[in-house]
């Protein structure tokens, strides 16, 4: 027989032979690789009910639990590895972790800073679970923190992931960060309408307005002159959540329109002033000889 036949007879016997050593080790690996799933996931549950007796915040219960089973699954892949094989030594396991985490590092860059974006969110809560917020042109409630991204509920009932990165470096508005929020409502009155009638008819529509809170009270200002009315902006605080908002936003709106009707307060119309003349009867021509003429008769 040809010596490269022999030597590659010889290789691959070897290969095989090993491979035979070596599976048992390998399937151990896979069993405790299956074991490491559901140990991650009787941990996360541990962590989440001693978290909810111990931790009130609810960011750090979910920065524990994600922790806990990031910290679960890589104890298992180590004993999976020294399992399956054998001659791998804790120095050969971190020194292949030292050489990979460069090259991993370029190639899961945007990765590790979603995830280091996403614990510094949770430790310093800008923001919780459950508020509404404005971010990225995205405005809604939080629904989770996630380790890569922030999932966001839009009030039209859409899911939107926003990578944690571009949460923690961009403003983010919390809308119900505050117990109360303002709410400014315009409203025009006619040019005729005593003033001081207007601004004590708005104030006592808003002051009975259900929803409408004491404290801060209520105002209502002249806040400008405009084409065709004399402009207010009526201010008042409510409950910060959007739903409220908008509820007695429509309240009071038809509020302040039913008590100008009563007490004959007039909503103008825009009003716009049109000037018509003959074209025809004009020749700018004509206009520039005669200017000349007189201009000449002048001299």
């Amino acid at each position: 027989m040809n010596p490269l036949l022999e030597r590659i007879q010889t290789s691959l016997l070897d290969l095989v032979g090993q491979f035979i050593q070596l599976l048992p080790g390998v399937v151990i690996g896979l069993v405790v690789l299956l074991l490491t799933g559901y140990a991650a996931k009787v941990t996360q549950r541990i962590v989440r009910r001693m978290t909810q007796r111990l931790v009130p915040s609810r960011s750090l219960q979910l920065l524990a639990m994600q922790v806990t089973r990031i910290g679960t699954w890589v104890l298992g892949i180590i004993i999976a590895a020294v399992v399956a094989f054998p001659d791998l030594r804790l120095g050969d396991i971190i020194g292949l972790l030292g050489l990979g985490s460069v090259a991993i590092g370029f190639a899961f860059q945007d990765i590790f800073k979603n995830f280091l974006a996403g614990i510094l969110l949770l430790v310093e809560e800008p923001f919780r679970l459950g508020d509404q917020v404005m971010m990225c042109d995205y405005e809604g409630t939080v629904e989770a923190i996630k380790i890569r991204s922030t999932q966001l509920r839009t009030y039209t009932g859409e899911m939107v992931e926003i990578p944690n990165a571009i949460v923690f470096t961009n403003p983010v508005r919390v809308l119900t960060a505050y117990r109360s929020r303002r709410t400014d409502l315009a409203i025009g009155v006619d040019y005729t309408t005593p003033l001081p009638l207007a601004q004590q008819t708005f104030l006592e529509v808003v002051n009975r307005a259900a929803g409408v809170l004491d404290d801060p009270a209520p105002e209502v200002d002249v806040v400008g002159f405009g084409d065709s009315s004399i402009d207010f902006k009526v201010r008042y605080w409510t409950l910060p959540q959007m739903a409220e908002v908008r509820r007695i936003q429509t309240q009071v709106a038809m509020a302040l329109k039913a008590a100008c009707d009563e007490a004959g307060i007039s909503i103008p119309y825009p009003i716009r002033t049109v000037h018509l003349f003959d074209q025809t009867q004009f020749d700018e021509s004509k206009r520039v000889t005669n200017g000349a003429r007189a201009g000449d008769a002048a001299r």
